[in-house]
């Protein structure tokens, strides 16, 4: 498995590739702990390159989806496999993230929410910050 983040005003983008399965989810869930920078941030995860995800990676979408909701902010997910996409449309957990074919859409779609809610952590104008890679 392989992690880059990167940041955008009120949006954390987190990059995943390879397999999330039980000895890659721990890593996963460390390592988005580490990068959020805010928790009122909007949690962007371009999966394009994600070729697989058992139910202990689920178990993270899940709590990330959770704690983003708590602070009134959502996870995104781009670019899913079809394999990917079939299992989070089989255990329901398409209905509690937001899915899109693109992280510009992702992108585009939380600019929108931001901007409909002025004063929102992220304003325009903040630089984009320097991408991280593990």
């Amino acid at each position: 498995m392989h992690l880059a983040s990167s940041y955008l005003p009120g949006i954390t983008v987190i990059t995943v590739a390879g397999e999330v399965d039980a000895t890659a989810s721990g890593h996963l869930e460390t390592y988005l702990d580490q990068v959020r920078r805010r928790l009122d941030e909007h949690l962007v995860i371009d999966a394009h390159r994600l070729t697989f995800l058992d139910s202990s990676g689920l178990s993270v979408l899940l709590a990330a989806a959770t704690l983003a909701r708590a602070h009134g902010v959502d996870v995104h997910l781009a670019g899913l496999q079809p394999t990917v996409a079939r299992i989070l449309e089989i255990t329901g957990t398409a209905e509690l993230v937001t899915l899109h074919d693109r992280v510009s859409q992702a992108v585009t779609a939380v600019e929108a929410l931001r901007d409909a809610a002025p004063g929102e952590p992220g304003e325009p104008g903040e630089p984009a910050e320097p991408s991280e890679a593990v």
